[in-house]
């Protein structure tokens, strides 16, 4: 008689955990390897966007306005009130989105607005613009009418929600207190972020916005995945100099 070769059931599942160990020891490092490539990815476009700000600037002597939800990716001015290139006015100073039809950058999702390396509907680049001297940071010769040395650009970035108020950051760490403009993305959580005090800072339309590294849900703040840039009046007056828009 032959003795039949062969794994017993009992090694076969032993095989299978060892398999599965091994392979969910694998797929971790690889997720996380994919998520900081979307975060890189992501901060380039970001970057991407700045540059295009400033290029539009220089070309035009003046910022673009947000895009609003109705524009398609177009910068869209307070028509109610009669906004337009000469005044200024944008219908969406503090919670709009980066005008990408506009600025002609990319990537963009169906409806024309910029999109960060996620690519979800929810995660839409946003795009908020100072206010400050009666909008002359918009306005088609602003800049040049005020004069650099008037110009007080009012956008706040703090390191924290906790402490700030709806105009500056209060007893929290400012990160930039004159910031021109602030472009952000919502990160992986874009859907459903936004529940805890620093994400929420960045969605409640006022001139006051938060960065810092991420953070879990467990942290004091909740859940933070936001990944924030802002262009600083410096930047932007040194290349419209050299560029002969200013003074």
């Amino acid at each position: 008689m032959y003795k039949n070769e062969g794994f017993s059931l009992i090694e076969l599942a032993i095989v299978l955990v060892v398999v599965a160990l091994l392979l969910g020891g694998l797929l971790v490092p690889l997720t996380m390897q994919i998520e900081q490539q979307k975060t890189k990815e992501t901060q380039k476009i970001l970057e991407d966007a700045k540059e295009a700000i400033i290029g539009f600037a220089i070309a035009n002597g003046r910022l673009p306005c947000p895009a609003s939800n109705s524009s398609n990716g177009q910068e869209s001015f307070d028509t109610a009130a009669g906004g337009n290139a000469a005044n200024g006015k944008c219908s969406n100073f503090y919670n709009g989105f980066l005008p990408a039809v506009t600025l002609g950058v990319n990537p963009v999702d169906a409806n024309g607005y910029a999109v960060d390396a996620w690519a979800l509907t929810q995660n839409r680049i946003r795009y908020a613009i100072t206010t400050a001297n009666s909008n002359a940071f918009t306005s088609t010769g602003g800049m040049a009418a005020t004069t650099m040395s008037v110009l007080a650009p009012d956008l706040r970035v703090c390191a924290t929600a906790t402490g700030i108020i709806a105009t500056n950051c209060g007893t929290a760490m400012s990160l930039s207190n004159n910031a021109v403009a602030v472009v952000y993305s919502l990160g992986k959580n874009a859907a459903m972020g936004g529940g805890g005090l620093d994400e929420a800072a960045n969605l409640n339309s006022d001139a006051v916005f938060v960065s810092h590294i991420p953070s879990a849900s467990t942290a004091a703040n909740g859940d933070f995945d936001d990944l924030v840039t802002w262009l600083s009046p410096n930047i932007l007056f040194n290349r419209m100099v050299a560029a002969g828009r200013l003074p």
